[in-house]
Parts: structure tokens; sequence; C-alpha cells
């Protein structure tokens, strides 16, 4: 008997249907799976073998078992087909006659006693079975809760193929679980570091303000122990909170990475992704036979923290040019090409030299000219001219450390740069695109339109500075930024003078 079930594969963020096509006839004996799948999809038929054993079932040994994954020239890799060829199986053994599956997906992985264990990509693969028009989802029990974050489908949790089979029979149905509104997952955020335990260093904390307002990126120069990761780690203390249509954008991501649990089904704060400077060119940027996102789209709406950054390899740095910006990374592989979104502030701290020393007033740099000079070569100009903030980190002064009281507030912080973000929703909310920092030439031509004395200002510094077009442009998205934190409708000469101050100077 011929029977078909339907199941999908996730390519990117996106899937593609595959029919699960199971064929069992009394002619030679064999189990033959076709359809291009890797190697955990060739294994399945040892699993599935062993599963039925072991849920008591008789396995059609002695017949002729033919399994295809269509479409057939689509490339399938892991094991999520597990329970759709075994449920096909069982069907097409046991001439089990009408039978209506057309409505629903299955998806799960079986293992050897016959329970279903998680699988990868399951939101997107919910997202495209309500599209696509399936009412049914199986799939399994920990996987649940991340489908049902998708409204408008009914999602069933299996635990075992012997569930499953009950199911079938009507002896014992499997329950749906409700539907689970994506804002009850948004709590109270709670982090460990606060920016009114950093002490000094306003310069600084007023620049990472205007990142978290904007979404821009930042590199933090000076010596070591000034505070340049401390203040990096509390810079998720004052960024905004993810809107629930970001959230489910990105925990598209890590579902298809494979990084959800059980207990975290969405990802509800803006992920902080510190890659060490020994991560090669796939584990950050992504790739793999099997195209997976790498750190910078793991960062997605959230930060990229690249600590000692002239210590990263040059040619992993210089592909975070693209990404940088356009916010998607595109993977080409002789299979296919794959875009993942790869929106992120990039957040980079690194020493004045090889020894670190160069700008502290009090302790000696023992590097040479040239040794600073190729230290700072590591980082290419077109890579340095699209970070927008570049900050000197100076070392703390004693007084400071040792000062009473705190300083201000990571909540206090953050409830300004959360108004300067309504401000930027409400502006480019028919523009797709959410901060200033993601504003295009014709974004920049209508809402950072500036007066003469700033255009006279702006036009001193990019003869004295010698600075690029592209530099150009990103200081009107800064002076943009701080205008919106001061609620100003307009760019003024003060805004442009505050955002010079953080560009980098070149000769």
């Amino acid at each position: 008997m011929f029977f078909s079930l339907c199941s999908a594969a996730a390519l990117g963020l996106d899937c593609k249907p595959i029919d699960i096509e199971v064929d069992v006839s009394p002619s030679w004996p064999g189990f033959i799976l076709v359809g291009l799948g890797d190697t955990a999809v060739k294994e399945a038929k040892e699993r599935i073998r062993t599963a039925w054993k072991n849920t008591g079932l008789q396995y059609p040994h002695g017949k002729g078992i033919v399994v295809n994954l269509a479409p057939a020239d689509t490339r399938k890799e892991g094991s999520s087909f597990d329970l759709p060829i075994a449920l096909g199986l069982y069907i097409a053994d046991k001439n089990i006659q009408n039978v209506r599956l057309d409505d629903a997906l299955f998806v799960g992985e079986l293992a050897l006693s016959g329970e279903l264990r998680p699988v990868k990509g399951v939101l997107p693969l919910a997202i495209y079975a309500k599209e696509n028009g399936f009412k049914k989802i199986f799939l399994p029990e920990m996987n649940a809760k991340e489908a049902a974050i998708i409204g408008g489908i009914e999602i069933y949790p299996v635990r075992s193929f012997g569930q499953m089979l009950k199911h079938l029979h009507g002896s014992l149905p499997i329950r749906t679980i409700p539907n689970i509104d994506p804002q009850s997952f948004f709590e109270k955020e709670e982090y460990p570091l606060d920016m009114a335990h950093i002490r000094g260093q306003t310069m600084s904390k007023r620049a990472l303000e205007i990142a978290a307002s904007g979404g821009h990126n930042v590199l933090l120069n000076g010596p070591p122990g000034s505070g340049k990761t401390l203040l990096s780690r509390t810079l998720p203390s004052i960024l905004p909170k993810l809107t629930p249509q970001e959230a489910i954008e990105v925990t598209k991501i890590y579902s298809v990475a494979g990084l959800l649990t059980k207990q975290t089904p969405l990802i509800t704060k803006r992920p902080f992704r510190s890659p060490h400077h020994s991560a090669s060119h796939v584990a950050l940027v992504g790739g793999g036979q099997y195209p997976s996102p790498g750190e910078i789209s793991l960062a997605h709406k959230g930060i990229l923290f690249l600590d000692e950054f002239p210590e990263f390899p040059r040619g992993v740095l210089e592909t975070l040019r693209g990404p940088l910006e356009d916010g998607i990374v595109t993977i080409s592989r002789a299979q296919g090409t794959l875009t993942f979104p790869a929106s992120f502030t990039l957040i980079a701290s690194q020493n004045p030299c090889p020894c670190g020393y160069a700008t502290d007033p009090d302790k000696s740099c023992i590097c040479s000219p040239r040794q600073i000079q190729n230290y700072q070569k590591k980082i290419s100009g077109p890579l340095l001219d699209r970070i927008d903030l570049h900050i000197e980190v100076p070392k703390v002064a004693f007084s400071k450390l040792t000062q009473p009281g705190l300083a201000e507030s990571s909540k206090s912080i953050r409830e300004r740069v959360e108004e300067a973000r309504e401000i930027q929703t409400k502006r480019f909310a028919h523009a797709g695109i959410s901060a200033n920092s993601e504003m295009k030439n014709t974004h920049i031509r209508e809402y950072c339109q500036i007066d003469k004395s700033s255009e006279a200002l702006l036009r001193q510094a990019m003869h004295m500075y010698n600075l690029s077009a592209r530099s150009f442009h990103r200081i009107l998205k800064v002076a943009r930024t701080i205008a919106d934190l001061s609620s100003d409708l307009n760019i003024s000469s003060t805004h442009i003078s505050e955002a010079l101050q953080f560009r980098q100077k070149t000769d």
C-alpha cells in the first residue's frame, strides 16, 4: 500500500514542504530511503526499526519498503522526518483505509525506545504551517510551547510513537495545548550589572546611551583596566525591550540553530553575543555544508561584543563590513544560497597598543612607534568607517573610585533610551526600519535636514578631518539620535557638535 504525509524542511529561516511518500509491497525485501537526505536522514530506518520493536510492534520484515522524501532534488538534513516516516510506514503496512492527514504536519526524532526527541526549527515550521493552510502540527512534546506561540493552529504534543498510534486509532486522543500569547513571556527583566555601579566614565556612558538609543556601532579604546569590558557588558541593561514581533524574529534564528530549550521557548531579552577572538569565519558569519546562522545572526536585534578587537584575524573582521551596512548576511554554497538577518549593534573594545599603555597617564608604554602603527593597522579603514562612535576610555582616578554614592542607574538611562526609540518607531512606521542606524540615504535626506550653521560646522569638519561620505551620513544619523534623546524635532549645531566628538578623526 502507498501512503503520503506532509512535513517540512527548514532552509535558512524559511521552510520548504516535504512530502513523505511510503510504499510497502510484498515484493523483494529491503528498506530503501531516497530523496537526497544526509546521513542523519538515512539512519532513520535503523531508529525506526528499533523504535517499532520497543513499542511492541511487529516490524514488516520480508516486505519491500520504499520511502521517498519529495521533492527529490532538495537536500534534506536532520532527524525531524523520523516521525512521519514511521507513521507512514505503519499506515501503509497495516493497510489502514480512510485516514485523512493532509491537513497536518509531522516532525520529530525517534529515540530507540520509541520516545520523541526535540528537533530544530520548529518555530519557522509553525509559521509556515499557519501561512499555508495547515490546521494541525504533530511534534515532540518538548517543542510544543515553541510552536504554540504562533496562534491559529492546533498543536499536538507527542511523547512517543506508541502515543501517536493510539491517537491514530482513536483509543487515546492526544490533547492539544492552547496557544500562548508571546506577551506572557515578557516578565520583569533583571540584569547582573548596572550603570549605577560604574565609577566615572561619564563620556563613555553618554556614548553608550546614544548607541542604545539609535542602534549605533561603538569602538571603545583605552588602557587595560579602564572599564571597557565592564561598560560593554552593562550595555544590555539600558537597551530598549524587544517588541513581540522582534522577539519572534530572534527566536526563529535560535530555533534553527537549536539553541532553544523547553524552559525558554521565546527569546525575550536582546541577545548579547561575545565570541572569543579565536572564532573562525564560519562561527562568526555562519555557514557549513548545510548553512546555519553564525554569531552575527545570533546577535540580531541585539549586541555583538568583540573584545580585544585587533586580535581577531583580519580576514574574519572584514566579513563584517557587508552585514554592518546591509543588516543581512548571504551564504552561498553549491546546494544554494541562504540569507540570514544580521541587524546587530557592534560593540568592540581594544587597547591603544600591544602593551596597552600608550594612553595611560601613569604607566609608560614600551612599544615602538612601528609596533603601535602595525597594531592599529590590524583594523582596516573601511571597517573603522562603519563604526559610528569612537570612544576614548581613560583610566579611572582613585578619587572617583572611592567617592560615595551611586551614579545614574540603568533604569533611568533606559527610560530615556526607550523614549527615543518610541520617537523612531513612529517616524519609521512605514519605512520598514526601526532605528536611526538603519536609515538609508533617502531616509537621511528626509529626516536629517540641517540648518545653515550646522551645515557650515559639518563642512569645516569634513575638510579638517578628511572625513568620507559614509562618515558624513553616519554623523547625521548619530546627530538625529542625539536630537531624539532631547526630544528635539530638528537637528541643531549642538547635536552635530556632539556627534563629531565621537567620530574617528583621519589625516
